[in-house]
């Protein structure tokens, strides 16, 4: 099994919103600290916003930040939410499944089993578990003060104006 680049530029993302409170970030920040194409950033940036995870600006003063808190964010609806539209295998292909054994395979349930374990456990992480106390991670991702951006989180999981 092997993610896609857009998941796992998602998660890039996400992670540098994350270590950035209070700062907006630009793509081209994030390409030059996550060593992405800023072609394939803007793809899932404008994803992200589209699903309501991260605010994204346009233009000169542009940036995103989180629009969630991160406690918030599970890492496992991410990669579902970015892996959707690829199935695992041809049998989990409702439209051009071409195998002539679906309906004798006991491959298929056992696959599906793997990777509804798989997402399962990555439901049990959010993006907080990722980013908090990761000294490491965060002198990756930190950037220079930038501009303000929502940072505290409410009752209701959503970020608000410091």
């Amino acid at each position: 099994m092997r993610l896609t680049i857009r998941t796992n530029l998602a998660m890039r993302v996400l992670m540098t919103c994350a270590v950035n409170p209070g700062h907006s970030i630009t793509k081209a920040e994030i390409a030059d600290k996550c060593n992405a194409s800023k072609n394939h950033l803007g793809q899932v940036i404008r994803q992200l916003a589209h699903l309501g995870y991260i605010k994204a600006l346009r233009g000169r003063n542009g940036g995103m930040y989180l629009a969630r808190c991160p406690e918030d964010i599970r890492v496992g609806d991410v990669f579902r939410l970015f892996e959707a539209d690829l199935p695992f295998a041809e049998c989990f292909d409702e439209k051009d499944n071409n195998c002539p054994l679906i309906g004798s395979c006991w491959l298929r349930p056992a696959l599906k089993r793997a990777v509804e374990a798989f997402y399962s456990s990555l439901d049990k992480i959010c993006l907080a578990d990722l980013v908090e106390g990761n000294t490491d991670l965060v002198t990756i991702l930190n950037m220079p003060e930038g501009k303000a951006a929502p940072v505290m989180c409410g009752g209701d999981g959503r970020l608000s104006v410091n």
